[in-house]
């Protein structure tokens, strides 16, 4: 249905205008000619050719043109809501009515100095034009974003509204163009009814990047993992779909979908996420006891990242009032979506979640016995090997290797549950498996060519961060932007040392 809107837009657009031409007294020829049309239109309403050479700005410039058209059909006296609604909406329709209607006449631009809007068209016109405005800008320029959990603590803390830059890595050309806005996947006050439309459907595109994805940038990206959700309290992007699949149905999909209300999204309306980039494409990772190697060395650790620490004491108990005062360790977080940074689990023994620097001031305590990391040992893990023959945890994971485009891979038995969703879901191929052998797109071949980069996600409060780990790589076509600057903090009150504030 898109690109029968687009033919029917290449074709009826320019009919209109070859009829509304003939009515100005202009050569209607000129209304094939690409560009030169809406330059002849520019002269002909006294527009400044600035506005010309803006339309050329791709995507953006498309709602120049439309606002180009709209002044060029009030030269014919159409000046109510409905006619500049049809201009915009389906100029293949409107264009050739008024260029082709006998009831339809040429005014010219003096005429239409003359029209006065009502109080309430100006309103509207500068409502539509603010809309308009905000969404280019959200669209192409930079978003605003909140941090809605603690994976990146305390780098960033819940409640950190920031503004993520879609130009550092280039923005993306909506997949899903007609949607609501100001919104992201669902309306609102709504949980049940998608804020977009997908009548219409344009392939994976980016406007030219200033840089490309680095390695420790923090990225807000769209799930990957969240194209299919269950819509129901506690589930969501908290508990995916797949996972649930995998952990709870043991792969009975039919018994899942019969059991939960699913929704299915396109990749940029899925949920957002923010992570930091700790691997680029062509990279190799490996995470040893917890230390996480790039190339085979160590990587990068953000001075503000948190781990879990088992914590053994003598039998005396903490300073509550110290703990928070002077450490800073949250014992009751307000947040419903927050944990406590300090867990009794054993007589003796406390979990902490605190940084590195923390937790070298709780080992000198009187009452500290013994600190250790608190190794996590949940195996349900990326590329979802069999559990019982993988050794595979969030604290001992890897080697992997992150696809990079261009680059071919070998298919086997052995590796085919790495790039398996790459191949279906991200870049969208047919693939059977048929036991040793491999058919993509009706070939048997045992050879893959990566069509995208991709990149691997994980939080700065790494055991307590649902990433990449747990659901694998993101590909360029799920990046949004580059998350740069905190504007405002809130936390039972303005957080004023955080305002204004870049990230790194």
């Amino acid at each position: 249905m898109g690109w029968l809107y687009v033919i029917l837009y290449l074709v009826g657009w320019p009919i209109g205008v070859y009829g509304m031409f003939k009515k100005a007294g202009v050569a209607p020829w000129k209304a094939f000619i690409p560009f030169y049309n809406t330059w002849i239109i520019c002269e002909l309403c006294g527009i400044s050719k600035v506005w010309f050479w803006l339309q050329l700005i791709p995507f953006a410039g498309q709602f120049i043109t439309i606002w180009i058209t709209i002044i060029f059909v009030m030269q014919f006296g159409r000046f109510s809501l409905i006619d500049h609604a049809l201009t915009a909406i389906v100029p293949f329709i409107f264009l050739p009515f008024v260029g082709f209607s006998d009831k339809v006449r040429y005014i010219g631009p003096d005429a239409v100095k003359l029209y006065r809007k009502s109080t309430a068209r100006e309103w509207i016109d500068a409502l539509v034009f603010a809309t308009v405005a905000a969404t280019l800008i959200r669209t192409f320029i930079f978003e605003a974003y909140v941090i809605p959990t603690g994976s990146m603590e305390k780098t960033l803390l819940i409640n950190d509204f920031l503004f993520v830059n879609k130009m550092t890595y280039g923005a993306r050309i909506p997949e899903t163009p007609l949607s609501f806005p100001f919104v992201h996947n669902f309306m609102p006050f709504s949980t049940t009814t998608p804020s977009y439309s997908k009548a219409v459907h344009w392939p994976y595109k980016r406007l030219p990047a200033f840089s490309d994805v680095k390695r420790n940038d923090v990225v807000v990206f769209n799930f990957p993992a969240g194209d299919t959700i269950i819509n129901e309290p506690n589930y969501g992007s908290a508990l995916p779909y797949y996972q649930v699949l995998r952990d709870y149905y043991h792969g009975d999909r039919a018994k899942l979908l019969a059991e939960h209300q699913i929704i299915v999204h396109p990749m940029d309306k899925t949920d957002n996420y923010i992570k930091r980039c700790t691997a680029v494409a062509g990279d190799t990772l490996q995470i040893i006891n917890t230390e996480l190697y790039i190339n085979g060395k160590k990587a990068y650790v953000p001075p503000t990242s948190q781990m879990e620490y088992l914590v053994t004491t003598n039998g005396n108990s903490f300073s509550d009032q110290y703990l928070q005062d002077e450490l800073h360790v949250k014992l009751n977080p307000v947040n419903e979506s927050d944990e406590p940074e300090k867990k009794q689990i054993a007589p003796n023994v406390y979990q902490f979640d605190v940084t590195a620097d923390v937790i070298e001031k709780i080992k000198k305590l009187p009452n500290v016995v013994k600190v250790e990391y608190d190794l996590q040992d949940y195996k349900g893990l990326f590329p979802y090997f069999d559990k019982k023959d993988s050794s595979w945890t969030p604290d001992n994971y890897g080697p992997l290797w992150v696809p990079k485009k261009g680059v071919t891979v070998t298919l086997t038995p052995q590796n085919i549950d790495i790039y398996r969703r790459i191949i279906h879901t991200y870049e969208h191929h047919t693939l059977e498996e048929q036991g040793d052998s491999f058919i993509i797109d009706g070939k048997k071949t045992n050879q893959y060519t990566f069509e995208y980069n991709y990149y691997w996600m994980m939080g700065d409060n790494r055991h307590r961060s649902q990433d990449s780990r747990y659901w694998g790589f993101v590909p360029e076509t799920a990046v949004v932007g580059k998350a740069s600057l905190i504007w405002f903090s809130w936390q039972n009150g303005p957080r004023w040392k955080r305002i204004f504030k870049s990230i790194h």
